[in-house]
């Protein structure tokens, strides 16, 4: 119905300016809301305010205007001017029942627009270095990602979901490190395994696996490894120049074959754990894209080269710099280091170009908010490169901290302690993890209160939601039980029978679902059609205990069950778009 009100005013707006009864003017986008007391009708619209300055007219003459254009409508029962110049509008009582018989004849595609058809979206995210397994913090990009990913697919987008796999630089060689220094105590060797390596018991996994393939084909004498190197110093400066070393002698004592083999090894053990972990988790991706295959590909030199040419680089003390303060960013940054390596900013600048050579029409970066400074130097390559920085949206989201009871639990991959996301799913469930995770704007703070999302009671919202889809059901089946059907075209027959409160309220909640569902893709917020299924479970619950569904009054009985199972059809399109189940028992 909003849709339609928006597109009755367009036409309203151009025939007046047809006519002359409105100035040539540029048109603002038309927006009408619902209203919050219903004394004023169902939609409220301020379009003639807007207009009043560029139009030099009173916006209650505007408003006029607009509502002896409109005419008389089916759907429309009274146009109302109040206040200076809002446009109040009251539907009719049939258009209002309509909505019932669209859910029901939509089905599972009820609520999803083709607003944006034709245009194409890169959603990147998670993107979390392959050193180690998710952890609950990643859980909430994992999740937001998948929704939004789902959002705009429900909005008509062409979406296509990527993995930024960071398989090359200095933490995937500390991995490679740990995996060989692993591998070699597996193989008899005695040291002390470095402080700043990664300490996980996945990494002897990966080294058992590593010796049960090839044997002591990469074994080396431990004195032989240590001679010469740093020490490990944990509290002071050395402990990386002690990584550093044993990675340096890693690359030197194995070769480029060998190191590569131990290398790939870690690598793709941890991916390819990502990757089953994300799955159970209701998370796909269409491609999970290689930082590798941008270096070695010289991607990432073409890119340099390009910045170059530009004249945004300069070299001082051997390092070349990128001028990114000359596009707002806080300091310069260094793009080649003075031992001719690239950094990670390198390779993410020859990413996002990239991005924009594959030609999509929107780009989106979620990232974890500790990622924020990162903004301005990454569109600054961008501009450098005279990309469109306008086609680039980064949403940034918050950290989810893990409670057990009021114990927080560390988060650390290196040191190996950290509350992974396969045993969150395993405690509380993937419906629950992936509600939870949205349930709060991503740019909130958030704790994931353990507990609550494992209790089944009205206080635990992905429950109090779902139960509200398995109760419809269940009135269902004793229907069944009693001897009794649902015959849908009878109900919709007697839907002006549903003249309760409760009845009013969950037919305005159904009409809003489309709106919602729009408003939460082009936003890229999956927390309000969180909060609109639990409104929506609340209203239903509220009249489940007030009415009985099942009555003699057989036409009241029918309009009854047609209502409910258009409230059933939606609990369980926007748990789909959220990638949560929709039991039918509980």
């Amino acid at each position: 119905m909003k849709a339609q009100l928006i597109k009755l005013l367009e036409q309203a707006l151009a025939q007046l300016i047809s006519t002359g009864a409105l100035p040539q003017i540029d048109l603002p986008e038309v927006q009408i809301d619902r209203t919050k007391d219903k004394s004023h009708g169902d939609f409220a619209c301020n379009i003639a305010m807007v207009l009043a300055r560029p139009s030099k007219m009173n916006p209650r003459q505007i408003a006029t205007l607009l509502v002896d254009a409109i005419g008389q409508v089916d759907f429309i029962s009274k146009v109302d001017i109040a206040g200076p110049g809002f446009i109040n509008f009251t539907m009719s009582a049939d258009s209002v029942l309509q909505i019932v018989k669209d859910v029901l004849a939509a089905g599972d595609q009820f609520g999803r627009s083709e607003v944006g058809k034709g245009q194409s979206v890169q959603v990147e995210f998670v993107s979390a270095n392959p050193t180690g397994p998710l952890h609950v913090g990643h859980g909430r990009g994992a999740a937001y990602g998948s929704v939004v990913s789902s959002l705009l697919m429900a909005a008509g987008f062409d979406v296509h979901r990527e993995y930024y796999v960071n398989d090359a630089g200095r933490q995937m060689d500390i991995l490679a490190t740990s995996v060989w220094l692993r591998y070699l105590s597996a193989c008899g060797e005695h040291f002390t395994f470095p402080s700043n390596g990664y300490q996980g018991d996945y990494v002897k996994d990966i080294a058992n696996e590593l010796k049960d393939l090839y044997g002591e084909q990469f074994r080396h004498d431990a004195k032989q490894i240590f001679n010469g190197i740093p020490e490990d110093e944990p509290e002071g400066g050395d402990k990386e120049m002690h990584i550093d070393a044993l990675t340096n002698k890693a690359k030197t004592l194995l070769g480029a074959d060998d190191y590569r083999l131990v290398f790939d090894k870690g690598l793709n053990a941890i991916k390819n754990d990502i990757r089953d972990d994300l799955a159970e988790f209701g998370t796909e991706f269409d491609e999970w894209f290689s930082e590798r295959s941008l270096v070695e590909s010289g991607v990432v030199d073409k890119a340099i080269e390009q910045l170059k040419a530009a004249d945004v680089l300069y070299q001082d003390k051997g390092a070349w710099w990128f001028r990114t303060t000359d596009y707002g960013d806080e300091k310069d940054r260094v793009v080649i280091r003075d031992n001719g390596q690239a950094t990670y900013f390198a390779s993410d600048i020859a990413y996002h170009l990239n991005k924009y050579q594959r030609g999509f029409d929107h780009i989106i970066d979620i990232w974890g908010a500790d990622h924020h400074g990162y903004i301005p130097r990454v569109k600054a390559s961008i501009e450098a490169t005279k990309q469109d920085v306008s086609k680039l949206k980064v949403l940034l989201v918050q950290f989810a901290v893990l409670y057990r009871g009021t114990e927080k639990v560390g988060m650390s991959t290196r040191s190996g302690e950290f509350v992974t996301l396969r045993q969150l799913r395993d405690e509380v469930g993937k419906d629950a993890a992936r509600f939870f995770y949205v349930l709060r704007s991503a740019d909130q703070h958030m704790d994931f209160d353990l507990e609550l999302a494992k209790s089944q009671s009205s206080d635990n919202p992905v429950y109090y939601v779902q139960y509200a889809h398995a109760r419809v059901c269940s009135v269902f089946r004793q229907l069944a039980e009693r001897g009794l059907s649902w015959d849908q075209q009878h109900g919709q027959q007697q839907l002006a029978r549903l003249t309760e409160q409760h009845e009013t309220d969950l037919l305005t909640a159904l009409a809003r679902y489309p709106e919602v569902l729009e408003s939460a893709a082009l936003n890229h917020t999956p927390h309000i059609l969180a909060h609109y299924l639990m409104d929506l479970a609340r209203d239903f619950h509220t009249y489940y205990n007030a009415h009985h569904f099942i009555v003699d009054d057989v036409d009241l009985s029918q309009a009854r069950l047609t209502l409910i199972s258009a409230i059933r059809q939606v609990i369980a399109n926007g748990l789909t778009v959220m990638g949560v189940s929709a039991p039918e028992t509980m």
